[in-house]
């Protein structure tokens, strides 16, 4: 007897379109794929990091981190599905199967939050060398191997200078790579914070008027909401101890993605953590928080870890949706999962999904947990042609095929 994954793969390889195409979808339960004016925005659960891979409305890609860390399964999450290949090409495999309707095979855009393994790749010695450059194969590069990169964005570029230099072995390891985008004449850029035009749509710029990308924050510098200004909120280096520079966390990158009336906030590892010191400059999430306003759906800062979240955070995003991109036994922390929930800082109800949890963390945090809405798998935002209303997904990481666990919506815009 045939089953529904084997009907629906036979049903792809003839062209089946049309009401049996949605049909074999629908039985399969898989996702169905995405459409000409759609937008996706998928938060990939491959237990080693951070990536989450935007499809536009026109079929332009973005893909924000592509994370991987060597810890063991005692503190982090298994790899999924399997081992059988590094995470990096796991996540260029899973870009490559949801780009297949628009017909792409390649990025527009690839942006790195900022300079951390678990959001560009980490090394254990073992990577294969690239033929292309002085650097190995992890994270990021091991998806630009498969998937090219038309262009490259991050918070330090050309000189990764400030606050001060890495010399750590992933990210000598990352400067190779960018090295290497540089002698091809491949484009790599520093973000410009406040700037709407560096984003853009690439594939149909006239048909989706509603859709943009506003760069928030990076490097303690933050949009002030009018035109393309900023302000600077931390202190001149030569005014702290080298002890007290902001950390690489603090100057991740956060931006705001819109389509229509649909608004969404990721910021990487920004933190809020000033309670030992009391300066509230350290606060940067609230500030780029108050830059992107209320939006429908927030990625939790920092993994939802101790440090962010943080009250003014919260209040000021007010999302029906939170997103944890959670690898490590302390994702979520339980003060921060407890804001996500608390119907004091904003009113209304509002849904959390995890991309992963570990037995420890699970027993920890029991009482707050049991209200996620999930715990394990790929989530992804599909926002309806004009951004009118959204669903989201959650779909299996424990195989690449697309099969939902939980559809939740539809979700209207307000």
């Amino acid at each position: 007897m045939m089953n529904r994954r084997h009907f629906l793969g036979l049903a792809a390889a003839a062209g089946v379109n049309g009401p049996l195409r949605a049909w074999a979808l629908e039985t399969a339960r898989i996702l169905p794929p995405w459409s000409e004016g759609t937008l996706d925005i998928h938060h990939l659960a491959y237990g080693r990091g951070n990536s989450t891979f935007v499809m536009g409305p026109d079929g332009t890609t973005l893909l924000i981190d592509a994370g991987t860390t060597k810890d063991g399964t005692d503190v982090s999450c298994a790899q999924r599905p399997d081992a059988s290949e590094r995470p990096g090409q796991w996540i260029a495999d899973y870009i490559l199967r949801v780009m297949q309707p628009a017909g792409r095979r390649e990025l527009d855009y690839a942006l790195i939050t900022h300079i951390h393994p678990d959001h560009l790749g980490d090394l254990s010695g073992d990577e294969p060398s690239s033929p292309k450059g002085n650097y190995k194969l992890t994270g990021l590069m091991d998806v630009d191997a498969k998937v090219p990169i038309r262009t490259l964005i991050d918070r330090g570029f050309p000189d990764y200078t400030y606050p001060t230099q890495q010399t750590a072995p992933y990210a000598t390891n990352y400067l190779g790579y960018v090295q290497s985008r540089v002698k091809q004449g491949k484009r790599t850029e520093r973000i410009q914070v406040g700037s709407a035009s560096q984003i853009v749509l690439r594939q149909n710029r006239r048909g989706y008027p509603g859709f943009s990308v506003r760069n928030l924050a990076a490097n303690g510098e933050v949009w002030t909401g009018k035109g393309d200004e900023t302000r600077q909120t931390f202190p001149a280096l030569s005014s702290l101890a080298k002890s007290d520079y902001p950390t690489e966390n603090m100057c991740s990158i956060a931006l705001r993605l819109s389509y229509g009336k649909f608004d969404y906030f990721t910021g990487g590892d920004l933190s809020s953590d000033m309670e030992e010191t009391g300066e509230a400059w350290r606060d940067i999430e609230t500030a780029a928080a108050h830059a992107a306003g209320p939006v429908e759906v927030a990625v939790a800062d920092h993994h939802g870890y101790y440090d962010a979240v943080g009250v003014g955070f919260v209040k000021a995003l007010r999302p029906r949706a939170f997103v944890i991109p959670a690898w490590y036994v302390g994702h979520p922390s339980i003060v921060p999962l407890r804001r996500m929930l608390s119907r004091a800082l904003y009113p209304g109800d509002r849904d959390v999904y995890a991309t992963c949890s570990m037995e420890a963390n699970r027993l920890v945090n029991s009482q707050f947990l049991r209200q996620l809405k999930s715990l394990e798998g790929h989530v992804i935002v599909r926002v309806s042609p004009g951004g009118d209303e959204y669903r989201i997904f959650v779909t299996e990481n424990a195989e690449d095929t697309g099969r939902i666990k939980l559809d939740s919506g539809p979700y209207r815009t307000s």
